[in-house]
This record gives C-alpha cells, sequence and structure tokens, in this order.
C-alpha cells in the first residue's frame, strides 16, 4: 500500500481537491463529493484572496487567516438566521404572559 493510498470504507471514495496548486487527496461518502469541492474552491478562492493582498506571507498563515475569515462569515450567517427566531421567542414569551394575565384576572373575577 503506497503512503498516499486511502483506506476504502463503503460509500466512502477519494476527491481530489486542489488548494493554492497544492493537489490533496480527501476520503469522504461519495454522496458529499459535490460539496468537498465547492468548500474546496470557495477555501482556495479565499486563500488567493488573501495571498494577493501581500499583507501575508507563508500558506500556513494565509491558510489561518482564511479559516479565521470563513468562521467569521458562519457566525454572521448563523446570527442573522437565529436573529428571527430569538425576536419571534421573545413575542411568544409576551403573548404568554398576557394569556397568563388574562387568565389569572379573570380568575380573581370569577371568585368575587
Amino acid at each position: 500500500m503506497s503512503d498516499d493510498a486511502i483506506p476504502v470504507e463503503s460509500g466512502v471514495s477519494p476527491v481530489e481537491i486542489v488548494v493554492l496548486g497544492k493537489r490533496y487527496r480527501i476520503a469522504c461518502q461519495e454522496s458529499d463529493h459535490e460539496s468537498l469541492l465547492k468548500s474546496a474552491h470557495y477555501l482556495d478562492r479565499k486563500m488567493r484572496e488573501i495571498r494577493e493582498t501581500g499583507r501575508v506571507i507563508g500558506q500556513d498563515r494565509i491558510a489561518v487567516i482564511a479559516a479565521l475569515d470563513i468562521a467569521h462569515e458562519l457566525i454572521q450567517t448563523q446570527k442573522q438566521v437565529n436573529e428571527p427566531f430569538r425576536d419571534f421567542r421573545k413575542s411568544l414569551i409576551a403573548l404568554e404572559d398576557k394569556i397568563d394575565g388574562a387568565l389569572d384576572h379573570s380568575d380573581v373575577q370569577e371568585e368575587s
């Protein structure tokens, strides 16, 4: 078995990606191949953008900055997605409080 051979599990096969001109073989589920290729292309584009600024030198540093940029994008997207749910939850709690208040008020009137 060669050094770059990848053990094959059921449904898993290697995909070759290229990032900054360097080739990598990654084992993943066959159903994830397209997503992995898109992710690799996105990472390659981000790393090229960073390298082209000339402010970051070295592939390791470029990779770290790209990872931080992508993580930041993910967190910002999660905030945008979760914000409406947070507001909706607050509205539901306020509505529940009003209903509880109305029910408590009607219980007091019935007892009188």
